[in-house]
């Protein structure tokens, strides 16, 4: 069940706008999942990266790891389309090495290599030079805002927080883009995790970072916020090259403003048929 939320600014009261979204609407049993962007935004953790200074490896990564290697082989290997490579041939170089340094800082080398949300971080629905950060312990916020729900709302539920990145999957293997705390599901080496899910072409589903109440199997958690994605969608763009072409303005004239106006569902209710 899709339930419209309007933009999280930052210092947004989220766990009131959550219990107030979801109170007309869910019963016992119900999995609440939120969009991990929607909290790392409202609490603050963002970063304007017009105030990064970039090193070298950043200037490279972004000059020629992007342009040539995603932009060429990479692409190929791992099927991209056409249109995502022409944009990596034409990855910003300026702004992309700001961006490259922000992730060498906080998630290392082997996330930096990633061409979009390298270890969690993200530019999508966010204005000017402002990246989102990874939600620093998913598995004590899912359980607080659990905790909140059902004390104020007097149902049993589930929680999930849910991030787009996609995890691969081959039978019982489960490989997620970053660590996270859902059993089953494994962290393999950075970038690998999407080159070696695109090249074999394996199961892609979003990634289940946390989970509080009821607890599923691996391959439940993967699905349940495959569908939340799904119903979810990409507010302003999935990417920053499509918030761009979405308001006709290059990213850093993006504003709070404008983000605003698009629809925008942080909180998705999921509930189980009889």
């Amino acid at each position: 069940m899709k339930i419209v939320t309007g933009y999280w600014r930052p210092g947004t009261d989220y766990l009131n706008e959550i219990v107030s979204k979801v109170a007309p609407l869910v019963q016992d049993g119900d999995v609440i999942t939120i969009s991990e962007k929607a909290i790392v935004t409202s609490k603050g953790f963002i970063i304007d990266e017009s105030r990064v200074r970039p090193s070298s490896l950043a200037k490279f990564l972004s000059k020629y790891w992007m342009r040539l290697a995603w932009g060429g082989p990479i692409s190929y290997l791992t099927r991209l389309k056409q249109k995502t490579r022409v944009r990596l041939r034409n990855y910003p170089i300026e702004a992309g090495s700001l961006h490259k340094q922000t992730a060498l800082r906080i998630v290392g080398l082997l996330q930096s290599l990633r061409h979009y949300s390298e270890g969690g971080i993200d530019a999508s629905n966010l204005p000017y030079f402002y990246v989102s950060l990874p939600l620093p312990d998913p598995e004590f916020e899912a359980e607080k805002i659990r905790q909140v729900l059902e004390k104020s709302l007097n149902k049993k539920l589930t929680v999930m927080i849910v991030d787009g990145d996609t995890t691969y999957s081959w039978r019982n293997l489960h490989l997620a883009p970053r660590r996270v705390n859902v059993p089953g599901v494994v962290h393999f080496g950075g970038f690998l995790t999407f080159v070696i899910g695109r090249m074999l072409n394996l199961k892609s589903r979003s990634t289940p970072l946390a989970l509080s109440g009821n607890r599923y199997n691996p391959d439940w958690c993967l699905t349940l916020a495959e569908i939340a994605h799904r119903v979810r969608g990409e507010g302003a763009g999935r990417t920053v090259w499509d918030m761009e072409e979405k308001f006709g303005v290059p990213s850093k004239s993006i504003t709070w403003e404008m983000l605003e106006r698009v629809e925008h569902t942080a909180v998705v209710l999921l509930r189980f048929s009889n």
